[in-house]
């Protein structure tokens, strides 16, 4: 399967896009003004402990305090001598930290002390002392023989222990070498950077994107990484020669006329991510609701009407889904529980074939998945971790008028709550008159349709009542003025 890496960059932000076979299906977006925090590492400061839930949270120099599990403190999950958070951490206590998982709408960065530095084919563990292997290694023997090879390549005395990372199968023993000269190295700089630290402060700032993106995700599939920046080009190039040798020749500096994102139609795949609805080739279509909790994907077969019958036109129908859905987990970096409701299948076989494509088209992604079967409701539910904020909280806000609902109060409700609260204030206040300001539309279905209500309301309380359009409110926004 061929796969292009395309690189925008701006002085303001740097987009890349993953491309199977000319389909967008990943976009990773860092802006300037905020960097990613995952890999980074801070010299923290303890600012309370919370026995009640093993956990604390640590001032780290962020706006929010950020959030530390016992699971995650190296000292409370040694094999030999478990301890309680507090038994280990006290308030004010100095400790070096690292970010595992960005600060989430409004949760705090999740920290470990349990310090990993990531290369390219290994993840250096300078704290502990066994060699890892990579989970997407399922071979045992593979796994041995990989273990068995590193520990070959590593001096006697070597500190520190290992994740064997999955490019490491195509690893040279040289390549994996200077892997392991480069990390020590960074190790030795973050130990002689943390000594002189003062509190919540930065020790260690992983790498920026488009370099992460060398490291991480570019592999033996990648045929090219086009950027649209020289100095970035540049910067690449550099850094590939010294960690990534394979990916030079790969390496493309963009220079054509028209923005780079929209020779691959990815500035439209950006808008179709942020809709609720994505159209299937087949006719039908999915809905996706995020809420802070969960995700929700609805199945439905829309104008699709070409299958040999009404069972074979959902099969069908879910089978296209299921391919779908996996594309947009991605693209749109859905994390957490998510829950799919397919159409209902009457048929046994058709409900397994539906969860096998499912789970064949979910291998492909990087975050950690795991899909359950369907529920006794016939739903499926799967969990993907997240580890960053998803594209819409990263590109859109909530809108102010409907207050991130989705929905707005008909102009006939808000009429209602207009006529309540006159009597309300009749109630509480002695006026002359009151004044209503409201959208057009608002003041219009007062005048008209409720025009018989308003007058009515005015005799019940004796006061006369003014309307006043204000254009620059929303359908749901109004005041009275008490004249």
């Amino acid at each position: 399967m061929s796969e292009e890496i395309l690189i925008n960059v701006t002085p303001q932000e740097t987009r890349v896009a993953i491309v199977e076979q000319g389909v967008v299906q990943e976009l990773h977006i860092e802006r300037s003004t905020s960097l990613g925090l995952v890999g980074n590492i801070y010299r923290g400061s303890v600012c309370r402990v919370l026995p009640g839930m093993q956990s604390a949270f640590v001032e780290i120099g962020l706006h929010r305090a950020a959030f530390l599990h016992v699971a995650d403190v190296l000292e409370c999950t040694n094999a030999n001598q478990e301890k309680t958070i507090q038994e280990v951490l006290h308030e004010g206590q100095p400790l070096m930290v690292q970010v595992v998982k960005e600060p989430i709408g409004t949760k705090g960065a999740r920290l470990t002390t349990q310090i990993s530095i990531a290369g390219r084919f290994l993840v250096y563990l300078p704290q502990q002392d066994h060699i890892g292997v990579s989970q997407r290694i399922e071979d045992e023997a593979e796994r041995e023989l990989l273990r068995d090879r590193l520990l070959g390549l590593l001096p006697e005395k070597h500190a520190g222990g290992y994740i064997i990372r999955t490019m490491s199968e195509t690893a040279s023993d040289e390549e994996l070498l200077a892997d392991i000269a480069y990390l020590d190295k960074v190790w030795g700089n973050i130990q002689a950077a943390s000594h002189g630290a003062s509190e919540r402060s930065l020790v260690f700032q992983d790498l920026n994107l488009p370099m992460r993106i060398l490291r991480d995700v570019v592999n033996e599939k990648t045929d090219r990484i086009v950027i649209d920046s020289r100095e970035t080009f540049q910067k690449l190039s550099e850094f590939a020669e010294l960690y990534a040798a394979g990916a030079v020749t790969r390496l493309e500096h963009y220079q054509g006329e028209r923005p780079l994102f929209d020779m691959y139609n990815v500035e439209v795949e950006i808008e179709k991510a942020m809709s609720r609805k994505v159209e299937l080739k087949s006719g039908g279509y999915l809905i996706f609701d995020q809420t802070e909790a969960l995700t929700t994907v609805d199945v439905n077969t829309g104008g699709f009407v070409s299958g040999k019958s009404l069972s074979d036109t959902i099969f069908k129908t879910n089978l296209e889904a299921s391919q779908c859905i996996a594309r947009q987990l991605r693209l749109r970096n859905l994390g957490g529980i998510i829950i799919i409701d397919f159409i209902d299948m009457d048929e046994d076989s058709q409900r397994e074939a539906v969860m096998q494509e499912l789970k064949r088209a979910v291998e492909k992604d990087r975050a950690r998945i795991s899909v359950s079967g369907f529920s006794s409701l016939g739903l499926v539910e799967m969990t993907r971790k997240r580890t960053r904020e998803s594209l819409a909280h990263i590109l859109c806000e909530p809108c102010p008028s409907c207050r991130g609902r989705g929905e707005l109060k008909t102009a006939q409700t808000v009429c209602y709550e207009i006529l309540r609260e006159l009597l309300r204030h009749a109630r509480q206040f002695s006026a002359r008159e009151f004044r209503v300001l409201a959208s057009q539309k608002v003041i219009g279905m007062l005048l008209d349709e409720e025009s018989q209500s308003l007058a009515n309301l005015s005799d019940f309380i004796g006061k006369p009542v003014s309307l006043q359009v204000e254009n620059q409110y929303s359908q749901e926004s109004f005041d009275i003025v008490l004249m």
